[in-house]
């Protein structure tokens, strides 16, 4: 089953799954955001829009998604919103992302490397198409490089058909984000929010 079929499915029920378990995991990553006025902003992997009841004011967003059906919900929510937060929502792949190089001053990837098949890929997509200097800001499950976690990574490749997976190494998707041989990001900080140090937030600066 591809990606785009399972969160079809899955599409329904998502917010209850979630919602209450990543509230306040999203608050804290994108608080670090700061002032956000006249930047313009690439939610990637935006799914049903948890994120944009918590996105600050005075930026212009962009989400994008493949999944259709997640996007209707994301749509849905914005609609439900009166802050007058807007955010343009595409159908879009983020591990071909369709923007051009350096179109973006940050990039936010809440829930989506650990997703994606190809989570090298989507990091890669995001640095091309920030600004140098700019910042992605991560939110994710993560195993520590040499962690056994025998159960964890026996479950991934069944789970990573359905949802998500759970074996992927953080430090092994930055390591392959490289341009001629040099890396293209540097790590700002990176700090356990949940479950022992699985789930952390994660902030990259574009070199």
């Amino acid at each position: 089953m591809s990606l785009r079929q399972s969160y079809t499915l899955l599409a329904p029920i998502y917010d209850l799954m979630v919602r209450r378990a990543t509230h306040g995991l999203r608050k804290r990553s994108l608080d670090r955001l700061g002032d956000v006025t006249g930047q313009t902003i690439l939610v990637a992997g935006i799914g049903s829009g948890l994120d944009i009841p918590l996105l600050p004011s005075g930026a212009n967003y962009i989400g994008v998604d493949i999944t259709l059906a997640m996007l209707r919900q994301a749509r849905a929510l914005q609609a439900r919103q009166h802050q007058g937060l807007r955010v343009a929502l595409h159908v879009g792949d983020a591990m071909a992302l369709p923007y051009p190089a350096q179109a973006f001053d940050t990039v936010i990837m809440h829930l989506i490397l650990a997703v994606v098949p190809h989570p090298e890929r989507a990091l890669a997509e995001a640095a091309r198409v920030l600004k140098p200097g700019g910042h992605i800001l991560i939110l994710d499950k993560f195993l520590q490089r040499g962690q056994h976690a025998p159960f964890r990574r026996w479950l991934s490749p069944l789970l990573g058909q359905i949802a998500t997976r759970t074996d992927v190494v953080f430090e092994d998707v930055l390591a392959a984000c490289q341009q001629s041989g040099k890396p293209l990001l540097s790590v700002v900080s990176d700090a356990p929010v949940l479950a022992q140090g699985w789930f952390r937030n994660i902030l990259l600066k574009k070199l």
